[in-house]
């Protein structure tokens, strides 16, 4: 089988669609995959060191407002419909998916019209405009929420899968992991993190939050600045009387075992990102969401509502948090043991662990 896969842009749309590809390749051994990407996106980087045959087309973003840059873009689109065409004729797929990013957009439409079978994931609650676009053409549409589905207008080709994760987050041995991580088991552990970049809001409200738990034994804390934000917020902290922190808290600038702190946390304090938002529910994690407020099509405000309505996660929007605002509702979660394990409870049950088996039963139906 002949397997064309493209979604490019953000880790969002790439690591679904990097899932899906292994899978296909346990699924069918002799599977045949070619990644269509850009050249200029992070995509370029990611999937050739995953083995993967990887080509490119010429394709740019439309900007919201007329401008210049948007007719460089009609341009663009023009070349990339003819990159596309050429990459199809030459490969011969025999189905194209498309997990979001605007390189899917001339990939999956020109495939459609071809009447080869093709296949969109949507990642997000509320869907991109390039797959609500191709969701009218495409033979099904894979989706990670239920919320989704009422944002396309022919909801009957949308399944509802979930967003594919990594295997490791569901094999973690927790005993092991509470010695590796020095985490004591009797006390709360908070883990809080902003996505792989940070969030600058987030580590805004969390520096209150150490400086006035710095000392209080009965917690423990990791908080994942992001790269950029790591020696600013040690700064603050310093400016604050915080020359070294307690061994009950940890700031850092980036954290390599995430799975393991996953594994163990009583509550994770983060944004709203799908692929975030998978593997919290899947190991089934309460949370308190802080959507990032700048992130296209507001999405994650829309997945970070999804969990709040299931009651797995407390949300609190950017423009709504301060200082005293996290402090309290982070008070306020721990000492309501019901309610964290409520919302624990209710964090696994939507949480979906086999997203990449149910994608390649949907290949399955459209590639007898």
């Amino acid at each position: 089988m002949k397997v064309l896969i493209t979604g490019g842009g953000t880790g969002g749309h790439i690591y679904p669609a990097l899932a899906i590809a292994k899978k296909i390749k346990e699924e069918y051994k002799n599977a045949e995959i070619l990644y269509v990407g850009t050249e200029r996106g992070l995509e370029s980087e990611l999937v050739p060191k995953e083995g993967l045959k990887f080509k490119t087309i010429r394709v740019k973003g439309f900007s919201r407002k007329l401008s210049k840059d948007t007719v460089k873009s009609i341009k663009e689109l023009f070349l990339g419909l003819n990159d596309a065409k050429k990459v199809i004729k030459e490969f011969k797929p025999d189905i194209v998916i498309g997990t979001g990013g605007y390189v899917c957009g001339p990939v999956v439409l020109l495939a459609s019209l071809k009447k080869i079978p093709t296949l969109i994931h949507e990642q997000n609650a509320f869907p991109g405009v390039t797959n609500k676009i191709l969701s009218k053409f495409v033979s099904k549409v894979a989706g990670s929420f239920e919320e989704c589905k009422k944002y396309f207008k022919k909801s009957e080709k949308v399944i509802i899968t979930g967003n594919p994760i990594r295997k490791d987050i569901l094999t973690i041995d927790k005993e092991k992991a509470y010695q590796d991580l020095k985490v004591d088991q009797n006390k709360p552990f908070i883990l809080c993190f902003g996505g792989s970049g940070g969030q600058k809001k987030l580590n805004d409200a969390m520096l209150r939050f150490i400086i006035d738990n710095h000392d209080n034994d009965d917690i423990q804390v990791l908080h994942v600045t992001g790269k950029r934000f790591h020696e600013s917020f040690m700064k603050e902290l310093k400016s604050n009387g915080i020359d070294e922190l307690s061994s009950n808290i940890n700031v850092v600038p980036y954290f390599f075992e995430m799975p393991k702190a996953l594994a163990i946390a009583d509550l994770a304090i983060t944004s709203g990102g799908a692929i975030t938002i998978a593997e919290v529910t899947a190991v089934g994690v309460p949370t308190i969401l802080i959507p990032k407020a700048y992130t296209a099509e507001n999405h994650q405000e829309y997945n970070a509502k999804a969990l709040e309505k299931a009651g797995a996660s407390i949300v609190i929007l950017e423009k709504d948090l301060t200082d005293n605002k996290l402090t309290k509702t982070i008070k306020e979660v721990l000492d309501d043991k019901e309610k964290l394990s409520n919302m624990a409870y209710n964090s696994k049950k939507i949480g979906i662990i086999d997203a990449s088996e149910r994608i390649v039963n949907i290949i399955k139906e459209l590639v007898p």
